[in-house]
């Protein structure tokens, strides 16, 4: 039975099946009886053993029983009959029964039989959420695709921590984020752009708003001779992770790249060729950071730049801007960009290891897989099918990375509501990462993104469609009244909800997926 989040407000287009939507069912249900990458491949390991949740069918590295003939899986839910298969190994995927299993909580257990049937011993066992599969078509937009980002962005114009920017260099650190230079100051400034563009009679004020804020990444800057030259901080003064010891002094090596696309992004605006000197500055210091492998280290000392640990960085957001400065006439950055692109799809796509690199989270000491991310996956899916000629191999990592976002992150329905008769969290929506499970307007942003660059790139209905249902409910969490789209999506009472995080650099995310999509009314008519 379809069941899907139900919100408190009207959709301007009903949720009802039409023969187009139908015929995606269909084609969504066949496609998760497919495992994703599952470890029989022998490309990576079994990377699901962190994993809480699955929509596509999974396989599991139980290990083998001397002496099996056979392995019995049974699969239990309170409330109904088990159901059963057999397999000739203990790591064969669910698929078998999978479209017969209802949605919810499961526990599998896997015996080895003997010859004869008899049951020589259990190998594996695993709890885990079948989770819902998409069924559209889902309620549509709450309002127009553009009117939704402008009220998006006139928000985060008017805050009046971003307009303390109009008359000052330094950050209002009542907005207590500004602790992330790169990330929320990098942000505002192209928030502002995008009002100055969007919104001529506000350009002033938009344009004094990004200077400044711009100045300040330039002041707290290292200086042309440092090794890392014109980098600013991943942290400012002592709040929230900045304060933690294991960040003191340190920066994430990432992170300039999106004061670089701000700087960027002020340069188009303006055409004041500083702040094109200055993004192509940073370029340059991260190519000699790029290490022979094509990697680059994911945290540094702000000081010395030397590794603080032996973790190794995920560079979609580094190719991403390579690409960019090329854009501007740079070919410079192209063998480093290729170089890599390289690392990504030999070391960290191949292992398929898309581990969360956040700078409030500690990165070191973890396990391969212990904290997997739609933030990695689906953005680098993205890079690869908006390649000018993606190559079969980068579309089928493509579909892999996405089905790894989707099997792992998104959610088209919750299974139970709590006590008081109400979901706790809205629907369709996607979680952020194993270590923070909350869904998160930024990575229902990156997922989209995903879909919509795989539609581009393969004419596939079925990502189009789910891509419209995610951007539709960013929409329906928008506050009507004033425009704000909030980080986190899900229910508080009244106390907690005065406390509730809002990051302006999730909510850019937002607005320029919101703006995509008003430009694709013809291909969503596809879906009608």
């Amino acid at each position: 039975m379809k069941r899907f989040m139900p919100l408190l407000l009207l959709c301007s287009v009903c949720a009802c099946s039409t023969p187009a939507y139908e015929a995606l069912d269909r084609q969504a249900r066949k496609e998760y009886l497919q495992p994703v990458r599952p470890g029989t491949e022998g490309r990576n390991p079994f990377w699901n053993g962190f994993a809480k949740k699955f929509i596509y069918a999974p396989a599991f590295g139980f290990p083998e029983a001397d002496g099996a003939a056979q392995y019995l899986f049974t699969l239990t839910q309170e409330g109904a009959d088990p159901v059963t298969f057999k397999a000739d190994a203990p790591t064969a995927d669910l698929s078998p029964v999978w479209d017969r299993l209802p949605c919810g909580n499961t526990t599998l257990t896997v015996d080895a039989l003997d010859a004869g049937g008899a049951v020589l011993a259990r190998v594996g066992e695993r709890s885990f959420l079948r989770d819902f599969p998409y069924e559209g078509p889902y309620p549509g937009p709450a309002r127009d695709y553009r009117e939704a980002a402008i009220r998006a962005l006139l928000y985060v114009h008017t805050m009046p921590e971003i307009q303390h920017w109009a008359e000052s260099t330094v950050p209002d650190m009542g907005y207590s984020h500004n602790t992330y230079p790169c990330k929320i100051i990098g942000a505002t400034i192209r928030n502002e752009c995008l009002v100055a563009s969007m919104l001529p009679e506000r350009r002033e004020n938009a344009l004094a708003i990004a200077r400044n804020a711009a100045q300040f990444l330039l002041d707290q800057s290292r200086p042309e001779d440092a090794p890392l030259a014109f980098f600013p901080p991943t942290y400012y003064l002592d709040r929230e992770a900045s304060k933690r010891d294991w960040n003191q002094g340190k920066t994430m090596t990432l992170e300039a790249a999106s004061a670089g696309q701000a700087f960027l992004d002020l340069y188009d605006v303006t055409e004041e060729p500083a702040w094109l000197e200055r993004a192509v500055g940073i370029g340059r210091t991260y190519v000699r950071l790029q290490r022979p492998d094509g990697s680059l280290p994911i945290k540094v000392d702000f000081v010395t730049g030397e590794p603080v640990n032996d973790v190794s960085a995920m560079l979609h957001p580094l190719l991403r801007y390579f690409l960019r400065l090329e854009g501007y006439g740079f070919p410079e950055f192209a063998a480093a960009r290729e170089l890599g692109e390289r690392w990504m799809d030999e070391v960290a796509v191949e292992t398929f290891d898309m581990t969360g690199q956040f700078e409030d989270v500690n990165v070191k000491g973890l396990e391969p897989y212990q904290n997997l991310t739609n933030c990695t996956a689906a953005p680098y899916a993205s890079y690869l099918l908006s390649k000018p000629a993606p190559s079969r191999r980068d579309l089928a990592n493509a579909d892999d990375l996405i089905r790894l976002s989707e099997d792992q992150f998104v959610h088209w329905a919750y299974p139970e509501k709590t006590a008081d008769g109400i979901y706790k969290r809205y629907a369709p929506c996607v979680h952020e990462q194993y270590k923070y499970e909350m869904p998160v307007d930024n990575s229902a942003c990156n997922v989209s993104n995903a879909w919509l660059d795989q539609y581009a790139a393969t004419g596939d209905l079925l990502p189009l469609a789910k891509a419209k249902a995610m951007v539709d409910q960013v929409t329906r969490m928008q506050n009507p009244v004033n425009g704000k789209i909030p980080t986190t999506w899900e229910w508080r009472e009244a106390g907690k909800d005065r406390k509730r995080t809002f990051w302006v650099n999730c909510s850019l995310a937002s607005i320029q997926l919101l703006l995509r999509a008003d430009g694709m009314g013809k291909d969503f008519d596809k879906l009608k």
